[in-house]
């Protein structure tokens, strides 16, 4: 199987990170970070609905793009690497199931009833909900049930759980069925995902898709903070030469570029199969190769890196907020544990 990119998609990819990079420069993220309580640009987000990011996999006749997975993962990776904030996964997944995500006007959260942060019983960790028009609660898996809820109804309920990230605000809900939130969404009630092959999204389809794209976060975040390592040993000096003229300086890169490649091909192998134990891997390891990534090149900075000015840090928190989302690591080794079980039978 040929897992090289096509040249369109190396032109998709190239056209978002020119996208990114003049819209979301440095100077806006740390706007984001330094500004305030963090909340959804709304001008970009339609700026990025026009673009074609969250209607994306849409079929043309539906307003949308006509492109596949594979594609997200390529656009997601980007976003990863410029540490877009915002609930870009939900909004992406709920374009033409909720009106007015696929052109960027309604910002979209989601509550993952079974996923990451909802398995101690304190109810489930949600992203950006002061931001957010509407929630989707991901009901368990087997039930199928996606619900719209409005986020209004919400807030009454949610409580505020301070964020090692500071461009990720979170709330913890409780079960959207312990919620007295009794309006649904207008359009639609019961989500059913646009018309394309395969059928309807249930839940656990939804939810799988949620952690790939998550990984491709994570994969994006894992690579740029390769460039910013080797980067930075190139122009820091000691002793005369540059650190990365030394073989301890080396040896991290290196362990840092095999991560983040390793990560890669698995990721972009589980975009073409969307094989439920391929998608987990891809979660695993991206989740692996976006922190220990993030520590190696705080290592390669040296003091530097741990200064609030440094970005270095901001891609180790969002990375440590990313893998408690969706499926955690130790729900990704049961699934893959399961898998091979399977197999082995």
């Amino acid at each position: 199987m040929d897992f090289r990119l096509t040249d369109d998609q190396r032109a998709l990819r190239a056209g978002v990170r020119e996208l990114l990079e003049g819209r979301f420069p440095r100077e806006r993220l740390r706007e984001a970070v330094d500004g305030g309580p963090p909340i959804v640009d709304r001008a970009l987000w339609r700026e990025l609905g026009g673009a074609g990011f969250f209607a994306l996999r849409l079929r043309e006749a539906d307003g949308g793009v006509g492109l596949g997975l594979p594609e997200a993962v390529l656009v997601f990776e980007e976003a990863g690497r410029a540490l877009l904030p915002g609930p870009l996964v939900a909004t992406h997944l709920a374009a033409g199931v909720v009106e007015g995500a696929a052109e960027g006007r309604t910002v979209v959260t989601a509550l993952d009833t079974a996923g990451g942060g909802a398995g101690d019983g304190a109810g489930a960790l949600v992203e950006h909900l002061a931001s957010a028009d509407a929630v989707l609660a991901i009901g368990a898996p087997g039930d199928g049930d996606i619900e719209a809820l409005p986020s209004a109804g919400l807030t009454r309920t949610a409580r505020p759980v301070r964020s090692v990230d500071p461009a990720t605000p979170l709330h913890r809900l409780p079960h959207p069925d312990r919620v007295p939130c009794p309006d649904r969404m207008a359009r639609p009630d019961r989500l059913a995902a646009p018309a394309r092959p395969g059928g309807p999204r249930s839940a656990g389809r939804f939810r799988r898709e949620a952690v790939l794209l998550t990984a491709a976060l994570q994969l994006g975040s894992a690579a740029r903070t390769v460039e910013m390592a080797v980067r930075h040993a190139r122009e820091r000096f000691q002793f005369g030469r540059p650190i990365g003229a030394f073989q301890a300086v080396q040896h991290l890169c290196a362990g840092m570029l095999v991560r983040a490649e390793t990560a890669r091909s698995v990721v972009y192998a589980a975009a073409v199969t969307e094989d439920a134990g391929e998608v987990a891997a891809a979660k695993l390891l991206a989740d692996e190769a976006a922190v220990r990534n993030a520590r190696d090149c705080l290592q390669v900075h040296g003091g530097m890196g741990f200064t609030w000015e440094a970005d270095v840090h901001l891609h180790l928190k969002r990375a440590w907020v990313r893998a408690e989302q969706w499926q955690r690591a130790a729900d990704a080794e049961e699934e893959l544990a399961a898998g091979l079980l399977c197999f082995g039978a």
